[in-house]
């Protein structure tokens, strides 16, 4: 085995990184706050396919609703007891439990005991309480990943505050970054379908793209993957928008879910290019994201609808952090403008890039089909723009990657309790 195999094992997030898949989860709990803990971790964006329910009465309440019915995926108990006591009580639903089931057991004494004697008898993981959301989530997650199949990507959503606050472009000058400077296969898929700038930006353009695979995601595999991809460099490549009005674009929300799932299983960074806008889908694509980077010009109509924005993804995603801010184009000359200190003082959040009004750079850049970083690459735009890529990948330096392109996606996380 050579070095490149070698690296290739190490690819990929940990597997609590992985969304759960539609399964039913039912828990019956002896105390409010695990139950209330449940109920938060149901509410994560990683379990929003999974149904579930919770109610209380313990084991006791789980033997009885289950006698004479189906168990569900994952059954989640709490126990009062210790001792044999808790394992007569086990043994008790084990009695009605369906033998595919799995079961995780929450409990109150830290027993190494009772841990090892649990999983003896086929119980999936014991928990000491109190537990935290993201402790259920991630071992939730890790009964239902599987550890040796393929890798997952990051993916990363860009989207405006308002229309012309240069978003786009942030977020094609963000992925070359990433892909060019520190060497990590990055795509970018380009959901603007009527009006999308991808290939203008990287003077490239393609009669198919993502619109095609939207009416056909089931067909997405990597054959048909490779084939809608435009190669930009060694390890940038674009999903294109047509940006032609010719034709409606109607595709289901569930049609983007698959687009990206299916990017993001070949590809360590996946960067969204989300159009100024607000419907169903775009609203799953920006809530299901590993990391958001909201762009604001600092101007009222931008305060109002960052503030908007921010509100919303917090309240959608208790368990993860808070969206990035940039503010882009400060200092024009002759607009009234919210100052960024100001600014940052409403939306609760310092912003992680302040931009200048730079219409010289941004203008030849996109006349020429070139990167900000390639035109200038010593400018302080430049500058503050791999200081965010080194953000949004946890690293810390400039060089580019030296063996696993997928390393970084464990890294910069919020740590689980």
């Amino acid at each position: 085995m050579n070095a490149h195999d070698t690296d290739q094992e190490n690819f990929g997030a940990a597997p609590h990184e992985r969304p759960v898949p539609r399964i039913s989860i039912h828990a019956f709990c002896e105390f409010p706050d695990t139950g209330a803990a449940l109920q938060r971790a149901g509410a994560d964006r990683r379990l929003s396919k999974a149904h579930l329910q919770v109610q209380l009465g313990g084991i006791a309440a789980a033997v009885e609703h289950y006698a004479g019915q189906v168990t569900p995926n994952l059954l989640i108990v709490e126990t009062r007891l210790t001792g044999e006591e808790a394992l007569r009580e086990l043994d008790s639903l084990a009695e009605v439990c369906d033998p595919a089931s799995k079961v995780i057991v929450v409990g109150r004494v830290n027993d190494v005991g009772l841990y090892r004697e649990l999983m003896r008898r086929g119980a999936s993981e014991y928990l000491v309480a109190p537990v935290a959301p993201l402790q259920l989530i991630e071992i939730i997650a890790g009964l239902y990943s599987d550890r040796d199949s393929a890798p997952i990507g990051k993916v990363v959503a860009f989207m405006a505050a308002r229309g012309g606050s240069g978003s786009s472009t942030l977020s094609h000058n963000v992925a070359w970054c990433i892909a060019e400077e520190m060497g990590i296969e990055t795509t970018i898929i380009d959901f603007d379908l009527p009006f999308g700038t991808c290939g203008l930006d990287f003077n490239d353009e393609s009669s198919q793209g993502v619109a095609d695979a939207l009416s056909a995601p089931e067909r997405l595999d990597d054959v048909l993957l490779d084939r809608l991809l435009l190669k930009r460099g060694e390890h940038l490549s674009l999903f294109t928008a047509p940006a032609a009005l010719e034709r409606d674009y109607d595709a289901m929300p569930e049609a983007y879910e698959a687009v990206i799932d299916a990017v993001r299983q070949s590809c360590p960074c996946v960067i969204l290019d989300l159009p100024h806008g607000w419907s169903a889908w775009i609203r799953n694509c920006l809530i299901g994201a590993d990391e958001i980077v909201i762009v604001a010009t600092p101007d009222l109509t931008s305060l109002r609808n960052a503030k908007n924005l921010i509100e919303i993804i917090k309240n959608a995603r208790p368990n993860d952090q808070a969206p990035r801010l940039i503010l882009n184009q400060v200092g024009q000359p002759r607009r009234p403008e919210i100052p960024p200190k100001d600014f940052a003082e409403t939306m609760g959040l310092d912003p992680s890039a302040v931009l200048p009004f730079d219409p010289g750079l941004f203008g030849t850049a996109a006349n020429n089909g070139q990167m900000l970083l390639e035109l200038q690459p010593k400018s302080g735009i430049s500058e503050s723009l791999r200081r965010l890529s080194r953000g949004l990948t946890g690293r810390t330096g400039e060089a580019k990657a030296s063996s696993s392109i997928f390393s970084f996606l464990g890294k910069g996380k919020k740590k689980t309790a």
